[in-house]
């Protein structure tokens, strides 16, 4: 058995997610070819000249992919510890989040009926889309408009919640098609996340919008627009799927609204201020008011 096999074999054992076995698998036969020499004469140094190759080239979300793929190799697989590789600093971006209006737009361009269900369930559920893909006719719970994520991100499942009116459509869908088990979105294979990226780019280019539109960015919206309306964290910890708060924290940054609808404390003051200069420029005029008043009945 050669170390591919035995990497693959070993990650389906430990209930890898297909993303992530196709990740690792990925990595480590670029490893292996680059590397140009048998697996038992490999080290740390091999692995570092790997990565020191993709720094110029590759994000560093990347990199961190690359350095778990080959940690996991050697530690897992080889049977030789390496603990001492560098791990690149994530980068701190604001994830792209499309307005409602964007999303409504998004929606308005798609003329597909199973293309429009694809963007609302995403938008709707805030899944990732290997979860989406993989979901099946008996997972939904239509009449409680409700359905599970079976063994997503960690292998867990979970519950989400639909609006009324997916449920309707997504109940309408099903009865046309005569479907009561299998894939939602396919028959005998699932979609590819391709596929699904390939529908969300052509209707972004019929809206007309002009950001970067995934899958990730209708996950990132659901979660925003949830903190916008005032939902606590901790349930949108959960619909996301998210073992620690800190994720969720991080995943659904502040919003420009909650940015903006924030007091700044000079107005504040400012404000105090002007309120207090009117209620003197009114005791002064109710002063000189009354003292005219004195003054006519002296009269």
């Amino acid at each position: 058995m050669d170390e591919l096999t035995r990497l693959n074999a070993e990650m389906r054992l430990r209930g890898f997610s297909p993303m992530t076995i196709r990740n690792y698998t990925f990595f480590v036969r670029k490893f292996l070819e680059n590397a140009g020499k048998p697996a038992a004469e490999l080290d740390e140094s091999d692995v570092r000249l790997f990565l020191a190759n993709l720094v110029d080239t590759k994000s560093r979300s990347t990199l961190m992919l690359a350095s778990a793929s080959l940690k996991f190799f050697f530690n897992e697989i080889l049977g030789k510890r390496i603990e001492g590789l560098p791990t690149p600093k994530r980068e701190k971006k604001l994830p792209e989040v499309l307005t409602r209006e964007e999303v409504q737009a998004l929606l308005n361009a798609v003329k597909r009926k199973k293309s429009r269900l694809i963007i609302s369930m995403l938008y709707s559920t805030g899944m990732r889309v290997s979860e989406l893909v993989n979901l099946k006719v008996e997972d939904l719970n239509l009449s409680e408009r409700s359905g599970w994520v079976r063994a997503g991100k960690g292998a867990k499942d979970r519950l989400f919640v639909l609006s009324d009116a997916l449920a309707e459509e997504l109940e309408q869908y099903l009865k046309e098609r005569n479907k009561s088990n299998g894939y939602v979105f396919s028959d005998d294979k699932p979609l590819t996340p391709r596929n699904v990226q390939k529908i969300i780019k052509k209707a972004r280019v019929k809206a007309g919008i002009n950001k970067k539109v995934t899958p990730h960015t209708l996950r990132h919206s659901f979660a925003t627009h949830l903190l916008e309306q005032g939902t606590d964290i901790r349930v949108i910890q959960t619909l996301l799927g998210h073992s620690s708060l800190t994720t969720t924290q991080i995943y659904t940054h502040i919003s420009r609204e909650q940015l903006k609808s924030v007091k700044n404390p000079l107005d504040v003051l400012l404000d105090l201020e002007k309120a207090k200069d009117s209620s003197q420029t009114e005791q002064m005029e109710q002063t000189e008011e009354n003292t005219d008043n004195e003054n006519l009945a002296a009269r």
